[in-house]
């Protein structure tokens, strides 16, 4: 018989794993907090938008509070590489062990030059892949300078109106050849080739204890590679620690892995004792707890969470988990917006109470809260909470004020609270 949980616990388990679930530490945060957060996340999501802040140091700001944003610089940057873009649940910095495992199951060929004619995209590759062994890191731009511009015909206003180069670049990105280095001022990627980035990253491809291997009784389906089989049961494995709880969709959507092989994965970790099948009142679905998960007596954090958090980013997940339903309205009409354009949840304790629409208006200094508004059931000092929340979030982002628009149902007492604090 499975072991039994209620919803509250389950809130709890996967508050402890995403490290949600504490009150954020008072001393300064040092580098290794930092990195150890980043190897609890296993990836943060990448994403231009820039209204608040970039969105991969937002979920550090949410488990640590004020930290230096140069210390992600120097693990995505220099050596010993911590962190590396790849695609993972999106474009992602992820931890560089899971590199050669998701470049096997990652495919997103709408991204590159799969349908470019192959003998230019061949040519345009080989002279690519020169250049940048050649020398320094370069952008779409700079290579597309110093090759000089070259036309393709295969497709007429292609996707982003990218030209051959960098279709071809992002071609190779994707095949695991080429990475980025750093980034611009402007968000461009610095091309270099990955095995530079690579040279010296931690090793890949560690044995998860306890699981078979290709060809073992309990080993997945002979139809999966060998090689492909221990990847996907290494990704799943570290999106159930990432999650602590969940169901096979959540695990197979952190890295974005197919459901089909992903469920080969959970039924040998099931198998190695890595996961645990439970069930939760309320949570109707075949769900797993992951063997290094811990359930807190209480949950007594509170944080700020990014569109595009690891605790957010499955949107049934946090629906069924915390009843909280929330999309992102970036690309929804403005007048057809119901909560904002850049919407961060509060979660406050075991429970997300509260949204808030956010923008740094860095000319005049201000953290802008557009509108406000509480959850049902919200508790009474939901907004003397964000109040605080935002205090520490315009500190971390060197802003001098917060202006509460008078905007949702909660805007009225924000602003109260907001009025009550301490001079920034």
């Amino acid at each position: 018989m499975h072991a039994s949980l209620s919803l509250k616990q389950a809130r709890r388990i996967a508050l402890a794993a995403q490290g949600l679930d504490k009150v954020r530490p008072a001393a300064p945060v040092s580098a290794r907090a930092v990195g150890r957060t980043f190897a609890r996340l296993h990836l943060v999501q990448i994403d231009s938008v820039n209204v608040l802040s970039r969105s991969h140091y937002l979920p550090f700001f949410s488990r640590l509070g004020n930290y230096d944003r140069s210390i992600l610089h120097r693990m995505a940057g220099t050596h010993p590489r911590r962190m590396m873009e790849y695609w993972a649940h999106e474009a992602s910095f992820i931890r560089p062990e899971h590199f050669r495992d998701l470049v096997q199951w990652q495919s997103r060929k709408w991204v590159g030059a799969h349908d470019m004619d192959p003998e230019l995209r061949s040519e345009v590759a080989q002279r690519v892949l020169a250049a940048l062994s050649a020398g320094r890191p370069l952008t779409a731009a700079e290579l597309t300078a110093r090759l000089g511009h070259i036309e393709d015909r295969s497709k007429d206003n292609w996707g982003w109106n990218w030209n051959a180069v960098k279709r071809v670049l992002e071609h190779l990105f994707e095949e695991g050849l080429v990475s980025a280095a750093s980034r611009t001022e402007s968000f461009e990627r610095r091309y270099t080739l990955t095995a530079r980035i690579l040279a010296a990253a931690p090793p890949a491809g560690q044995t998860v204890p306890g699981a078979a291997a290709p060809g073992e009784a309990g080993a997945p389906d002979a139809a999966v590679p060998g090689d492909a089989a221990a990847a996907m049961v290494r990704l799943i494995d570290a999106a159930a620690q990432a999650h602590g709880i969940g169901t096979l969709r959540c695990f197979a959507d952190y890295f974005r892995t197919p459901q089909r092989a992903a469920a080969i994965a959970v039924e040998q970790l099931v198998d190695a004792g890595r996961l645990e099948p439970v069930t939760v009142a309320g949570w109707n679905r075949p769900l797993y707890r992951h063997a290094d998960a811990v359930l807190p007596r209480a949950a007594t954090g509170r944080a700020l969470l990014s569109p595009f958090d690891s605790l957010v980013f499955e949107r049934r997940r946090l629906e069924e988990l915390f009843g909280f339903h929330y999309r992102i309205e970036i690309y929804t009409p403005e007048a057809k917006r119901r909560y904002g354009y850049y919407v961060l949840p509060l979660l406050l304790r075991d429970g997300i109470v509260a949204r808030v629409d956010l923008k740094a208006d860095r000319a005049s200094g201000s953290l802008l809260a557009r509108a406000s508004h509480a959850e049902a059931g919200a508790p009474a000092d939901t907004a003397v909470e964000l109040a605080e929340e935002l205090q520490l979030m315009a500190e971390w982002l060197e802003l001098d004020r917060i202006v509460v628009a008078p905007v949702g149902d909660l805007a009225p007492a924000l602003g109260q609270a907001v009025a009550g604090l301490h001079p920034l």
